[in-house]
């Protein structure tokens, strides 16, 4: 091949660049980023970044030097406005011919309807979303989050650190119950109140009160009101696609369809939160989990190179929020069955499983690392089928 574009210069982007380089891909290796910042880590924005215990130049993944010698053409602040006959198309005219491209553009956020625009309103996706967020915290002491997923449980942790007045709202009866379950939601909604974390689940946002264009608090679909300073919205994301719309390839509502090699047309590969593709064992997936950048990025880069592998990872995630490390393998299902098996959720350190018809889906570990290798070691031999 002799140019290779990659489209998002996120974490999945710069690993797949950099997997390739290892290969020994010596070709035209194009990295196109919509960000001005230099590829950077996401995780850390919701903690330490937005806690202030971190300057931002700490979140970048690799050092000058280390991106100078993956001899990359490196088209930051640059948006890919279109995807022709083996060209990209970018926002200033230019068109990038290519051999292979791997599409990595990620995910936005979902804003509440009627907030655009609104002052005190955030997301939280980038480190310039992060860092406006942070001069909200430190100016005001009443936060409302509204989403208690992944994202919103670490913010409100980090906001109540901070010393902030923090409401935690989401339709669901408990928080991360998408991820976890109710019973080990339900701990996570107690660990929130336990912190001094304001509880409204169960209900949804009905409206939004402003004076003088900013947010000045939530109505709850219960008639409640609850003011606030600033907002957090984190109500799930979409897919970045727009950009292939009359392109051929492959899309929908969950990212851009690939098959179990993480192809969606010949040559054209998508990697990270973006990609849709089929798991030969958990099925049609899709994973913004930080380490499936990392080990789906390699994968790409063997199959670009033409060693056709399928991609089948043992899904994994972590959570830091107060002093609580929560790490997850595994596909659990609502309706799976849960046990602890070591320790106990009183103590604060504890293990859980959960299986279906038997056979081990997933594995929680609560502040409890070691534990966890032999279940892990159990799935992945699940996921080798």
């Amino acid at each position: 091949m002799r140019r290779i574009v990659v489209v998002g210069a996120s974490a999945a982007g710069l690993g797949t660049a950099e997997a390739l380089r290892r290969r020994g891909y010596a070709g035209e290796l194009v990295l196109v980023g919509a960000e001005a910042h230099l590829p950077y880590d996401r995780p850390p924005l919701s903690k330490q970044v937005l806690a202030g215990a971190w300057e931002p130049d700490r979140v970048q993944l690799r050092s000058d030097e280390k991106l100078a010698d993956l001899r990359l053409d490196l088209r930051l602040a640059t948006q890919a406005t279109g995807l022709a006959e083996h060209q990209v198309l970018l926002d200033g005219g230019d068109r990038l011919d290519f051999d292979g491209l791997v599409i990595a553009t990620g995910v936005v956020p979902r804003v509440l309807p009627g907030t655009a625009g609104l002052g005190g309103v955030h997301v939280l996706r980038t480190l310039d979303d992060a860092l406006s967020l942070r001069v909200e915290l430190l100016a005001g002491p009443r936060l409302v989050v509204v989403g208690a997923g992944l994202i919103g449980c670490e913010v409100a942790a980090t906001a109540r650190k901070l010393g902030l007045d923090v409401t935690l709202v989401d339709p669901l009866p408990v928080p991360m119950s998408r991820q976890l379950g109710p019973e080990l939601g339900e701990l996570v909604a107690n660990m929130h109140a336990e912190n001094g974390v304001h509880l409204r689940f169960g209900v949804g946002v009905a409206s939004v009160r402003s004076a003088a264009g900013r947010v000045t608090g939530v109505v709850l679909t219960d008639g409640t009101e609850v003011e606030a300073d600033a907002m957090l919205v984190g109500i799930g994301s979409t897919a970045v696609t727009e950009w292939l719309d009359g392109s051929g390839i492959p899309v929908d509502a969950s990212g851009v369809l690939c098959d179990a090699h993480c192809s969606a047309a010949p040559g054209v590969y998508a990697v990270g939160d973006v990609a849709s593709w089929e798991h030969p064992v958990l099925g049609r997936i899709r994973l913004e989990h930080r380490t499936n950048a990392t080990e789906q990025a390699m994968s790409v880069a063997v199959n670009l190179l033409g060693t056709q592998q399928e991609y089948r990872p043992l899904p994994y995630f972590w959570s830091d929020q107060y002093d609580t490390k929560l790490q997850m393998f595994g596909w659990p299902l609502p309706g799976d069955e849960l046990e602890v098996v070591e320790g106990a959720p009183a103590e604060g350190s504890f293990i859980a499983t959960y299986r279906r018809a038997g056979e081990l889906t997933g594995v929680l570990g609560w502040n409890s690392v070691r534990g966890l290798r032999p279940f892990r070691q159990e799935l992945m031999k699940a996921m080798a089928g």
